[in-house]
């Protein structure tokens, strides 16, 4: 028995379909407006349905990395934090259509890839998009799914302190070591008019401007 064209559309496998399309597409990265990541996937996922272009672009990720803020009463905030600012990760099967719909969205720069000069005159030549490879596509996300939560406080090495309790209150001194995991910190203290290094919980101190 022999089919037409037609009717062998009909017998397509959508989800084999979908895989296919898979392997064939590569992941592009995409230079946005710095803190626009965020708008910038919502609004290119519009643009995917709007346009029609879903089985060109299949997808839009911004990789990202669990943090956790330690605040100054030693509250910790879990929170998460891009790999990459100012770019985001598209998969797609790039043609004409799919370049416009990414490169049309409000707030993308351009895509990542190698510039081809003009022909003449100065102006900024066209780029174009270059994939990223397979090996660099598994490091990133295999980065961001594997790494541990990276624990942050806004105090490093070098800050001047006040303490504000315990037997050094108003004591001032300077940062010479932080511990976020442990919510602690070392300060040079001038004790008896010599540089003392003091362990201190991060909600005994302040920051000094």
């Amino acid at each position: 028995m022999s089919y037409t064209s037609d009717e062998l559309e009909e017998y397509k496998d959508p989800e084999q379909e979908g895989k296919a399309l898979a392997k064939q597409a590569r992941w592009y990265a995409v230079q946005v407006a710095s803190g626009c990541e965020k708008r910038v996937k919502a609004n290119l996922e519009q643009r995917i349905r709007t346009l029609d272009v879903a089985d060109r672009i299949l997808q839009v990720q911004i990789p990202q990395t669990p943090t956790v803020k330690v605040r100054k009463d030693g509250a910790r905030l879990h929170g998460e934090e891009k790999v990459f600012p100012g770019y985001v990760l598209v998969q797609m099967l790039l043609d004409d259509d799919a370049w416009q719909a990414v490169k049309n969205t409000p707030n993308v720069i351009n895509f990542v890839g190698a510039e081809q000069k003009r022909p003449y005159g100065r102006g900024r030549g066209h780029v174009r998009p270059v994939p990223l490879s397979p090996t660099e596509v598994e490091r990133i996300f295999k980065h961001a799914q594997e790494q541990e939560p990276v624990v942050k406080i806004d105090m490093a090495v070098g800050d001047k302190i006040l303490v504000l309790s315990g037997p050094f209150k108003d004591f001032e001194g300077e940062v010479i070591e932080v511990s976020p995991e442990r919510s602690k910190l070392k300060a040079l203290l001038s004790i008896f008019g010599r540089d003392t290094p003091v362990e201190l919980e991060f909600n005994q101190v302040q920051k000094q401007s």
